[in-house]
């Protein structure tokens, strides 16, 4: 059977069929009918071009992990163990983006969950994960995904904030998403760093955390690397796949996806959101947020007593 890039082995268990369509890109093997020229892309790297020694007209066993070395080069740090908290109440595409991206690397990546059995995400999707964080003693990559009311409770709850820290310590890279940062930010690991997070309030929950609002879609800060909401953690995990494998790794598994996003319509921020409608939505994220954290800091505040 062919393996595809979305596959477990990533695209280092990329097979034959797969293979072909990169030997004509890197002009071995037999060539196809003649295509346009694509159009030039704009920052390709200097040394996009073909490997320097032939690449063989077939993959198999033996020449396997020579001719993805040959195509897409060697990863900048070793990673072989990634995790990505999950929770009752995380959003499904905060945690299912990065997973299928960052899945792609060739590493053990592992759904882990606050407690035993299944979750239930914001959408009501029912969600086994791999392991449980009591489970979990070191990681490479650390995502943390975001939600609604569940991250909230998240970022109050000592135990998985204790974890985090514990993490962090051997990781390459520390990643969160959307809400996920307040979670992140809970932990004191963002304080005096630039950060992202989800529109809604942002400068106001980043400043809570000694963060430093940095605006931006996605943003990295030593190995600490934060997102704008839900969409953006796809490409934060794009760009960190980018850093740590190089642009034809990430660019094979965004041809994968067919990742080239084309909106009907203009929005996604704020800035580019009718203001009733982001009006609206802020009101009933208040009505949400609100009543929770002031419960949750009374809870803190008796814990204290």
């Amino acid at each position: 059977m062919t393996q595809r890039f979305g596959t477990p082995g990533g695209m280092r268990g990329l097979g034959t069929a797969a293979l072909a369509g990169a030997l004509a890109l890197c002009g071995c093997g037999e060539q196809p009918a003649p295509r346009a020229a694509p159009p030039a892309i704009e920052g390709r790297p200097a040394d996009d071009a073909a490997p320097k020694a032939p690449l063989p007209q077939e993959i198999t066993p033996e020449n396997h992990a020579w001719v993805m070395d040959a195509i897409l080069g060697r990863p900048k740090h070793p990673i072989r163990q990634i995790g990505i908290l999950v929770y009752d109440g995380v959003n499904d595409l905060d945690f299912m983006g990065p997973r299928y991206i960052l899945g792609q690397a060739g590493a053990t990546t592992r759904l882990i969950g606050v407690k035993q059995g299944p979750i239930k995400t914001v959408m009501g999707v029912q969600v086994i994960p791999d392991t449980v964080i009591d489970e979990v003693k070191q990681l490479d990559i650390l995502i943390i995904p975001g939600g609604f009311t569940g991250t909230i409770e998240a970022a109050y709850d000592n135990k998985v904030l204790d974890w985090i820290r514990l993490i962090d310590q051997g990781t390459t890279y520390t990643g969160a998403i959307c809400t996920g940062v307040w979670i992140l930010g809970a932990t004191g690991l963002l304080e005096g760093r630039r950060a992202s997070t989800n529109w809604y309030r942002e400068e106001a929950f980043l400043q809570k955390y000694k963060a430093i609002p940095a605006n931006e879609r996605y943003t990295v800060d030593g190995k600490y690397w934060t997102s704008a909401g839900v969409t953006a953690g796809m490409d934060m995990s794009l760009a960190l796949l980018n850093d740590n494998w190089g642009h034809r790794y990430t660019q094979g598994v965004m041809l994968d996806m067919e990742y080239d996003p084309a909106p009907p319509i203009q929005g996604g921020t704020p800035e580019k959101t009718n203001w009733l409608v982001t009006w609206m939505l802020t009101a009933m994220y208040d009505a949400g947020v609100n009543p929770l954290v002031e419960r949750l800091e009374r809870a803190r505040a008796s814990a204290k007593r």
